[in-house]
């Protein structure tokens, strides 16, 4: 990757002008050699709000980190990019993150190892990551410059962070403007010019995604099928029948759509029923959605937003904690469809498996609130709290419940 005996004696060199720097103390006058103009002034600037000893970056509470990524431009093509990121990441020994314009992490993914040591100094969802939080950083030149940019060892401010090197760029939305940064990060002796040539390339494949969904139709219909089932239409709910929302939430969680055979075996299963009965269903529903359904492979033809396709994208991206969000119990719970069904323990095994993996403790108490007879997520999530935490009541509590059911 890189010589690193010369890397070591820069390095060096970095964290002499660094303390001298930090301490207040005879900063030199003019330009200095072993610095870039750009980090001096962004150190300049951060030395105003930041504490060069800052161990780790300041969060956001959940709630707000969930919704800045439930709402962000930026969600839809990160997903849809998540198993690339994730891959590329993983191969290099690097962490992924993308921020929003503010430099609050919204998504994270790569390297195991890596990710743990990052988590160590927040850099990880919620974690905020501007200029005035943690000073000198990729992601905070790439903000305020709104040029790529990297940031190696002890050109960050905070000295948690010498161990380091970072490799940003903007993420710009179709009119210019700067939706978040993607940076990628590794340990400072892995340090090499053409990450920053691979951050450029996935920015450009994240804006295209951008792009394309600032000219496409949005959904004007939004069906909840985890728990309570609704189903809205330009934001007022519509009432619907079972069997219609059964057949509608099969049509979301499989786009590429059904045979007429297909379908009627996800619907009826084995019951002797007619090929008449499922094109009157069908046809109510088309009537219901003014139309939104093709006639000879039954599929949705304009788009459909759907809390069960976004939990599965969530959990394709790694993102448990928008996947415990959205569920908000088993899909169509009362509905024993085969389709249905099948699709109900696909969705449960995939996020309880999730769950179960995770070391987060909000993630097990929050599902354990929608499965209150599931020992094992309670169990688990007793043995991540910590001894002093006060919500270890709460999770004895169900544990308890369910140990009697």
């Amino acid at each position: 990757m890189t010589n690193v005996p010369a890397r070591s004696q820069q390095r060096a060199e970095l964290e002499k002008m660094w303390a001298r720097w930090a301490s207040g103390s005879s900063r030199p006058v003019g330009p200095v050699p072993v610095l870039r103009n750009e980090v001096v002034e962004s150190w300049e600037r951060s030395l105003r709000t930041v504490d060069p000893a800052r161990a780790v970056a300041p969060a956001t509470s959940r709630d707000e980190w969930g919704s800045r990524w439930a709402e962000s431009p930026l969600r839809t093509p990160v997903t849809e990019l998540a198993g690339e990121l994730r891959a590329i990441a993983e191969d290099a020994g690097m962490i992924a993150v993308v921020t929003d314009e503010a430099g609050t992490v919204l998504f994270s993914c790569g390297d195991r190892a890596v990710r743990r040591r990052a988590e160590s100094v927040n850099l990880a969802p919620g974690g905020c990551w501007d200029e005035p939080y943690m000073g000198t950083s990729g992601v905070a030149l790439a903000l305020h410059t709104g040029r790529p940019a990297s940031v190696w060892a002890a050109e960050h401010l905070v000295e948690a962070l010498h161990g380091w090197v970072c490799y940003c760029a903007p993420i710009r939305a179709a009119d210019g403007r700067q939706l978040g940064v993607l940076d990628l990060s590794t340990y400072w002796d892995r340090a090499h010019p053409l990450i920053l040539t691979t951050v450029r390339a996935l920015v450009t494949a994240i804006e295209s995604r951008v792009h394309v969904g600032h000219f496409r139709t949005e959904a004007r219909t939004r069906l909840e099928c985890l728990g309570v089932p609704r189903l809205f239409k330009e934001g007022k709910p519509v009432a619907m029948r079972p069997r219609q929302l059964e057949i509608l939430a099969l049509l979301a969680l499989e786009p590429d759509g059904f045979t007429p055979e297909r379908l009627h075996e996800a619907v009826y299963g084995e019951r002797s029923v007619s090929s008449s009965t499922l094109k009157a269903d069908v046809s109510r529903l088309r009537r219901a959605t003014d139309g939104q359904i093709a006639d000879r492979r039954y599929m949705l033809t304009e788009p459909l937003a759907c809390d069960a396709t976004e939990l599965l994208a969530a959990l394709e991206a790694g993102d448990i904690t928008t996947a415990v969000r959205l569920y908000r119990g088993p899909l169509l719970p009362d509905s024993d469809t085969p389709g249905i069904v099948q699709w109900r323990e696909h969705l449960d095994v995939c996020l309880r498996t999730a769950v179960l993996a995770d070391h987060n403790p909000e993630h097990a108490l929050r599902f354990g609130q929608r499965c209150p007879d599931d020992i094992e997520i309670h169990e688990h999530a007793l043995r991540l709290l910590a001894p002093g935490d006060s919500r270890r009541g709460l999770a004895t509590a169900r544990l308890h419940t369910a140990l009697r059911q």
